[in-house]
């Protein structure tokens, strides 16, 4: 049932007379905007019953001509390059942050105020303070306010995440995580906002980092403190803009020591200077009575260790297993046979379709901006690490 008190009656869908549709207004059309768009489009191809129907309907962009090309390719009913005027209408409920870092607390402040739904794409903000901010003003309302925070919704790692909660590991006892790219490998890559930090918020670590901390966080729990090495290797880059070249103030590889609450030691990195990587978020869990691993380079697996079954001569059955994860999504999801292998693309589609679930029935689970506020604790932490070279307390984002 829906939310009546948010979305009232008439956005029930029934089998007598077709609901009116929820208003997305989408903030950014680069590549995440278009990925956001994307999803929006696959949902009735994806998921039999849809939760509610989404409408796409305004999208905000930096210039008139990209707003033009984004009604054209995607169908959204008007542009404009003002994100207000997404805001302040009636007939969009959604709103989507998918610009640079530096326009994400301005909006989400807007747009929390205006009592919209909220899908932000990481991270939360550019700094902690403003993250706080956010935080603070999202309690106060009754709107859901979700992270895009897609690769906890892999068939493998929603999986990974059951087998946790069943106590398949035991007690955790260490743990490698990384999120490697090769990007900026080459030295004669332009200056970007992403390697400014007054428009960043941080390098590597704010880029990926936040991606595989909250992985992690989902599986393990809370984070109590972090030891971070934070190092820039390309410390200048050509600006197209003067001719020259700007100095880069942001890390290109973060190593970070951890402990988790519960106990547990590890190390988490980002880099974007993983020569020979892709897209390579991987991690390695091992605990008492077993483990377990994922690299996103092989999405469809999920490798176990299951350290309960008996030694044997030659082996017995003990040994890693692969379990067949694919795009073995559970209903609503409907597109057709689920032993087909699965594709980046569709971990955001489904992400999308829990933050619509959310919205349609009033239960704003996760994850959250609390999430978001979580992992802009550990990206601060780890600066302050860095820079005084020490072990850094991290604080629980609870929802205090």
């Amino acid at each position: 049932m829906l939310n009546k008190s948010l979305l009232g009656e008439k956005y029930v869908i029934s089998d007598m007379q077709e609901a009116p549709a929820l208003g997305v207004g989408m903030v950014g059309y680069g590549f995440i905007g278009k990925v956001h768009t994307f999803a929006h489009r696959s949902l009735p191809l994806f998921y039999d019953p849809l939760p509610a129907r989404t409408r796409l309907v305004g999208v905000c962009t930096a210039t008139e001509a990209s707003g033009q090309k984004a009604r054209q390719q995607a169908g959204y009913e008007f542009a404009t390059t003002d994100y207000r005027e997404l805001v302040d209408r009636d007939d969009i409920h959604l709103i989507h942050c998918c610009t640079p870092n530096d326009a994400h607390h301005a909006l989400l402040k807007d747009a929390l105020r205006a009592g919209k739904h909220i899908y932000c794409d990481k991270p939360l903000t550019r700094t902690l303070a403003e993250a706080e901010e956010i935080a603070a003003l999202a309690r106060q309302t009754k709107a859901v306010h979700r992270m895009t925070f897609n690769y906890r919704f892999v068939p493998a790692t929603l999986r990974a995440k059951e087998l946790v909660e069943e106590g398949f590991l035991g007690t955790v006892y260490q743990f490698r995580a990384a999120y490697l790219h090769a990007g900026y490998v080459d030295p004669n890559r332009p200056i970007s906002w992403r390697l400014q930090m007054d428009r960043s918020g941080g390098g590597a670590l704010m880029d990926l980092g936040v991606h595989i901390f909250d992985l992690m966080r989902h599986l393990l729990g809370e984070f109590a403190a972090v030891n971070a090495q934070l190092e820039t290797f390309i410390t200048r880059r050509p600006d197209p803009r003067t001719g020259g070249t700007s100095p880069v103030d942001v890390d290109d590889v973060a190593i970070v020591q951890t402990r988790t609450a519960g106990g547990a030691v590890g190390t988490i990195e980002a880099t974007r200077l993983a020569t020979g990587t892709q897209d390579e978020l991987r991690f390695e869990i091992h605990g008492s009575r077993g483990a377990i691993g994922f690299n996103l380079m092989e999405p469809n697996w999920l490798t176990v260790y299951d350290n309960t079954v008996p030694e044997a001569p030659l082996g017995g059955e003990r040994g890693p297993q692969h379990i067949e994860c694919v795009t073995r999504y559970p209903k609503p999801y409907a597109l057709g046979a689920t032993k087909n292998t699965i594709g980046w693309p569709q971990f955001h589609v489904h992400c999308l379709q829990d933050f619509v679930a959310s919205v349609a029935s009033g239960n704003p689970g996760g994850p959250s901006f609390e999430d978001g506020l979580a992992a802009q604790r550990f990206v601060d932490a780890c600066q302050r690490s860095a820079a005084s070279n020490a072990w850094v307390d991290l604080p629980a984002a609870t929802g205090e």
